[in-house]
Parts: structure tokens; sequence; C-alpha cells
């Protein structure tokens, strides 16, 4: 597993059904070599800090591979580097991972640790995006169908800052003992029952420390949701 692409950019005001919206979704490549810090890459912000960014998002991943899915979804529809807001478009089917739906993420778990250039980064949880990209798209149903495709991608903390690059790889430092896959974790969150062994796979996705407190409060809630259910 490869980044491609490194995509930064500023938050920028545009128009959107008629209001104005602060948005930090648009990125574009970046040449060279660049500094990853606990919060974010050099040359780039979110705009709405209360829901992006923050040190367990500071990177976002989204593969290559995915494009092509999308350009049989959105025909016609220009789709440069960079149109889903990531930060490093990565490559892993030169890798063994297998290709389909949702692949990477069922092949990269939650605390997953990769080294990357001079950095070190944890894999955090699964991108559920918001109205901004159906905004990018100019599309009020884009948000729906990212979420149903399985073609979330995953975002990164930042455990040593270094600097990066395209062409950089993700060297495996230690996968998570808990295992819980990133696709498993949207799976729960949008499902609208659990399985016991669907409460199983949550009881281990709460021992995971790279998983986000806000992620494990919504995840217990549902458990207790499950008791009173039953």
């Amino acid at each position: 597993m490869k980044i491609v692409s490194v995509n930064v950019g500023l938050p920028r005001e545009v128009v959107w059904h008629g209001m104005n919206v602060t948005t930090g979704i648009f990125k574009d490549p970046v040449e060279g070599r660049i500094a990853m810090r606990t919060l974010n890459l050099d040359g780039d912000r979110q705009a709405d800090l209360s829901v992006h960014g923050g040190k367990d998002k500071a990177v976002y991943c989204y593969p290559l591979s995915y494009y092509d899915f999308w350009k049989k979804e959105l025909p016609g529809r220009d789709l440069p580097i960079g149109m889903f807001g990531e930060n490093f478009t990565i490559d892993f089917s030169s890798n063994g991972y297998p290709e389909g739906v949702g692949s990477i993420e069922q092949s990269i778990h939650i605390g997953d640790r990769f080294s990357i250039g001079s950095s070190e980064v944890v894999v955090t949880q699964p991108r559920l995006p918001c109205y901004k990209l159906g905004l990018k798209f100019q599309m009020d149903d884009m948000v729906k169908r990212f979420l149903a495709s399985g073609r979330t991608g995953f975002y990164l903390a930042v455990t040593r800052e270094g600097e990066v690059g395209a062409g950089d790889e993700f060297k495996a430092l230690a996968p998570d003992p808990g295992a819980v896959p990133v696709s498993e974790i949207t799976r729960l969150y949008i499902a609208k029952r659990y399985s016991a062994a669907d409460a199983n796979i949550v009881q281990r996705a709460l021992q995971i420390a790279a998983l986000p407190e806000s992620w494990k409060d919504y995840f217990r809630h549902r458990l207790e949701m499950m008791k009173l259910d039953s």
C-alpha cells in the first residue's frame, strides 16, 4: 500500500442551495515532501472543527481504484485526484489486497499502525461524510450513494510527526489485536438492529485504544438500547 498523491487545501467559501458555506473539502495534489503533524498536513485545514479534523482525523485516505467505480456510477463526471477530499490517494492493488466492494476497508483494521516516510500513524475510523460531499459533487444524494457503496476510506491519527510524499509506502508496524475491520465499524454504525454476534464485535471495538471516544459513546448507547429491547 502506498501514497499515489498527497492532497491539501485551505477552507474556502462556496454557495450551496443559495447559502454561503465554508468548507475545506477542496484538495489539490502537491509536489515534493510535506510535513505531517499531529493535527494535519502542512497547507491543509478544515473549516468546521466541531466535526472535521482533530488528532483522530488528521489525515484522510481514499483508494485510487475506487475512482474507477465512481466513473462508472457518475458517467461524464470529471473526477480529478482529491475529488473526495482525501489527503492521501492510495494504491493498494499491488500488495495483494482483494478488489471489490469496500475491499480495503475489510483488510485494514481500527488500530493498525504503519510507518509512512519518517512518520508513524494509526488507523482510527471510517469516514462518515457530511453534506459537504454533496456540495463538492453538486449532488444532494451523494452522501447516501457514498455510504451505500461501502467505499468509505479511513482516517489516520499521527503518532509520530514526520515528512511524507507521493511514492511512500505504508509499512506495517503492528496490527491491532482486536482486529475489527474498518468496514465492520461502518456496518455497525448504520445497522438498525444488532445480533448477539454484532454485540460481541462492538465489545471488541470498545477495547481498541485508537477508536475515538465519540464512537465508543455511540456504541455503548447502542448496546444499552439493545438491552432495553430484549
